[in-house]
């Protein structure tokens, strides 16, 4: 694998503002870091529309930012590449059933369990687009099983 560089905005953004290097699990530091930053920028907004403008914009300048890195390193979806799971943890921001520590911790342990796992179709999307389309939406799809998840939860309990 070659080196990022960090000093490329569009790899900085890429690898998750650095996060993405830590190991192991490099896809559970961006996760983490998708999680602080945007209880950060919920402190700030207290806005559901600022999340969803922030995913939609994050999300289409992902699919570049994913794809150029990926041919700049060579190597499709690198682990290292961890922007596709902070958007994803911004979509979950949008629709959290509540904005509390409880639902922060149970956001990342269902987002991580769904990226991992990757139920049909998250899978099929992970394999057979092999671009930044195809980076970004794998964790798109598995936000929205980790926000069912979390509705139901709130709504049984």
């Amino acid at each position: 694998m070659q080196a990022p560089n960090l000093k490329n905005p569009i790899h900085f953004f890429a690898f998750g503002l650095g996060s993405g290097l830590i190991k192991p699990a490099p896809g559970t530091w961006g996760s983490l870091a998708g999680v602080l930053v945007s209880i950060l920028l919920w402190q700030l907004m207290h806005s559901a529309f600022f999340f969803a403008v922030l995913t939609i914009i994050s999300f289409i300048a992902g699919i570049y930012i994913c794809e150029k890195t990926t041919q700049d390193l060579n190597v499709h979806d690198d682990g290292r590449i961890v922007w596709d799971e902070i958007v994803a943890i911004f979509l979950i921001f949008c629709l959290l059933p509540a904005y509390d520590n409880f639902y922060y911790l149970l956001a990342f342990i269902s987002f991580r369990f769904f990226d991992i796992l990757k139920p049909f179709p998250i899978r099929y999307f992970d394999e057979k687009l092999e671009n930044g389309l195809g980076i970004m939406l794998d964790d798109i799809f598995a936000a929205i099983f980790a926000l069912a998840t979390l509705w139901l939860i709130h709504f049984f309990f």
